[in-house]
């Protein structure tokens, strides 16, 4: 855990081929001490690399396995700490590898939790001495709430009241944590886990958790994309896309303003917990936050998230660095570099001529080279 005893700053690798030196040397050179990678998006053996399938795992892909390492040989050789982060898992298949639909059954069914305890011993096993591992985030973005009729962001009580009601039963995020951890435990005893909230990695689905999970190795992963309907890319197809600080959203059973403080205060409900547990603001995890690159408001809204992180003294990895297969969130191009013609690039194979001068990434590189001291830990 001494790698997350001060806070660490990073980026996202989303990437769908495997990233080799020449990325993690340019993600190291901007600052960023760690990286969040999943490899999900790789293309393996079967349908769903490492998994093999995830209607019914089996076991680990050795010829996948032999690509991860690979990966993480590179990240170590650049100085970077790896947080592997599946985006599927048994039963859960990513949304985006599903035909567009969300993939419930995880959260119905309990053969599927055996598989997913089952796919992290098997995973622990063979990664827990590689020197890049910094930690294991056991599914990136779950989401039991999401079939049950309860709305994202709602009132708290309704959060609490939900998380008891499902407590035991197969939507029981932190039950089933609770469940891969000690599977992890018997294989790997040092390398902490990461966990995300659920409802995508909401702080206030963090907030309605009744207690910490036992393990005094564990991270609790946030995500911060709030006001999500300007943040994202459905904003930048309207004629007059929406504009931060102003812009309003359905925010726990009202109307929420978003501006500098509202961000702060959807942020700190996560930090509010952690502390509440007795744990160290380093114990928070903001994995990950962004914005259209193209957005007007996108500086001034990183500068806010950053600002509210660094404030708390917690970490954060944007998201995300050089992605190879959208342009929408990659802060090295210019604000006004035109999506086609990043596609047209990529098409042709001349990433190479892809400008990489985004006053974005200025941004960003100054906040992880200059760190804001946050609270002292207790």
């Amino acid at each position: 855990m001494d790698f997350w005893n001060r806070p660490q700053r990073g980026a996202n690798s989303f990437n769908a081929t495997p990233p080799g030196a020449a990325y993690f040397k340019a993600l190291m050179d901007t600052g960023a001490t760690w990286v969040r990678l999943t490899f999900t998006k790789w293309r393996g053996r079967e349908r769903d690399f490492l998994l093999g399938n995830a209607d019914n795992y089996e076991g680990i892909v050795a010829e996948d396995l032999i690509i991860l390492r690979r990966v993480l040989d590179a990240a170590h050789l650049a100085g970077l700490r790896v947080v592997l982060t599946p985006l599927s898992l048994p039963g859960a298949r990513w949304i985006q590898h599903n035909e567009g639909a969300f993939d419930d059954r995880l959260w119905l069914n309990p053969v599927y939790a055996r598989q997913a305890v089952d796919f992290w011993r098997d995973l622990a096993r063979v990664m827990k001495d590689h020197p890049a591992i910094a930690a294991y985030n056991l599914l990136n973005e779950p989401a039991p709430e999401k079939t049950t009729g309860l709305v994202e962001n709602d009132a708290m009580p309704k959060l609490r009241a939900w998380q008891s009601e499902v407590q035991g039963t197969t939507r029981d995020l932190p039950a089933l944590y609770r469940q891969k951890i000690t599977a992890i435990r018997v294989i790997d005893p040092v390398t902490p886990v990461m966990v995300d909230a659920g409802y995508y990695a909401n702080p206030r689905s963090l907030a309605a958790w009744p207690d910490q999970l036992a393990d005094d190795r564990v991270l609790y992963a946030i995500h911060m994309y709030e006001p999500y309907n300007a943040t994202s890319a459905g904003n930048m197809r309207r004629k007059a896309p929406l504009r931060y600080p102003g812009v309003k959203s359905r925010y726990a059973g009202g109307e929420q303003v978003w501006n500098r403080a509202a961000v702060a205060a959807h942020i700190d409900i996560a930090f509010d917990w952690v502390e509440a547990q007795g744990l160290p603001a380093t114990r928070l995890v903001v994995a990950e936050f962004g914005c259209m690159r193209r957005w007007p408001d996108c500086a001034a809204y990183l500068t806010d998230v950053i600002d509210s992180v660094d404030k708390r003294g917690g970490h954060w990895a944007f998201y995300a660095f050089r992605e190879d297969d959208w342009e929408g969130m990659d802060y090295e191009l210019p604000q006004n570099f035109s999506p086609g013609r990043f596609y047209w690039l990529t098409e042709q194979g001349k990433t190479d001529r892809l400008p990489r001068n985004g006053e974005l990434m200025s941004l960003l590189r100054y906040r992880m080279r200059n760190q804001t001291p946050g609270r002292p830990s207790r």
